[in-house]
């Protein structure tokens, strides 16, 4: 039988989203960049594994039912009574750009272990797909590392969004070292413009993909909002206009476009030349835009 599936590892969230620019009245939604991105997987088509620890109290069954309802599976989570799911708040302004506004994690130490970790899935899945949302912590840090690991014990392509929360680590220094150091192992990378700024400690996009460039990252691929996407494999930078819509709320577009991306790396493999890869962005474009018009990430 052949590998099929894209791995998803990260901590689930649940999203208040503001229904307007009021900020008055907010929706609740299954949240975290690395869910948001298994279920645009699944809606894709492509089998959609998700790891994460739930507790067994009703926020984490909302969170469950609703991966589950999206035909996410959930099988290989672990769930522990003590856990609680995160929650942020999110403000939207007049053009409706996404503010994070608040967080709250009530159990900030309650996270997946290496023993946790379902070697078993890696034998049977196609590509491990991570972000640095929990990067911050010792032990997330120790069972993406794991994880990796078993990623490439078994062959499995690597995919991995910087999605850069700068309030959740002590420090720039910390968070640009760690990021950068996750990004070099990947095979396939997703990163927002201002994200490879930080990272390179540029504010040019050409300075900024120069000095990327000796990452040695396989595929990388950068979001720039509604101007578009550009693809950089082997030295060649591919630019993609964007999908021109009319945005209500941009929460998880970036996470659509990654979910776009890896699916066409596990239906179709690595792109053999520059129209294909040119393919594959502009199917991410088109999903990141579609993401952007209704309220909510998914």
């Amino acid at each position: 039988m052949s590998r099929q599936g894209v791995i998803s590892l990260g901590d689930a969230f649940i999203d208040y989203i503001s229904k307007d620019s009021t900020n008055t009245i907010f929706h609740k939604f299954p949240g975290g960049a690395t869910v948001n991105t298994a279920v645009w997987t699944s809606r894709i088509g492509v089998l959609s594994y998700y790891l994460t620890k739930l507790g067994t109290d009703e926020e984490s069954a909302f969170v469950e039912m609703e991966l589950v309802k999206e035909k996410v599976n959930v099988d290989y989570c672990v769930r522990s009574p003590e856990k609680r799911i995160c929650s942020v708040k999110v403000h939207i302004n007049q053009s409706g750009e996404r503010q994070f506004h608040s967080y709250n994690n009530p159990t900030p130490d309650l996270l997946l272990t290496t023993n946790d970790l379902p070697e078993k899935l890696f034998q049977q899945g196609k590509l491990f797909y991570f972000g640095s949302g929990t990067l911050f912590h010792d032990i997330a840090r120790e069972t993406t590392r794991q994880a990796l690991e078993y990623a490439r014990k078994w062959g499995m392509l690597t995919a991995f969004d910087t999605n850069i929360r700068l309030l959740r680590w002590e420090c720039e220094k910390k968070c640009r070292e760690t990021v950068i150091a996750f990004a070099k192992q990947a095979d396939i990378v997703k990163m927002a413009e201002d994200e490879l700024f930080f990272l390179t400690e540029t504010n040019n996009l050409e300075e900024g993909l120069q000095l990327i460039s000796e990452w040695g990252i396989p595929f990388l691929f950068i979001t720039m909002g509604g101007k578009g996407s550009c693809a950089v494999h082997k030295g060649r930078s591919i630019f993609i206009t964007g999908v021109q819509v009319k945005a209500v709320d941009t929460t998880g577009a970036g996470d659509a476009f990654m979910a776009a991306i890896i699916s066409r790396f596990h239906n179709h493999g690595m792109p053999q030349d520059d129209l294909k890869l040119e393919e594959f962005v502009r199917f991410a474009n088109e999903i990141g835009a579609r993401a952007t018009t209704k309220v909510g990430a998914l």
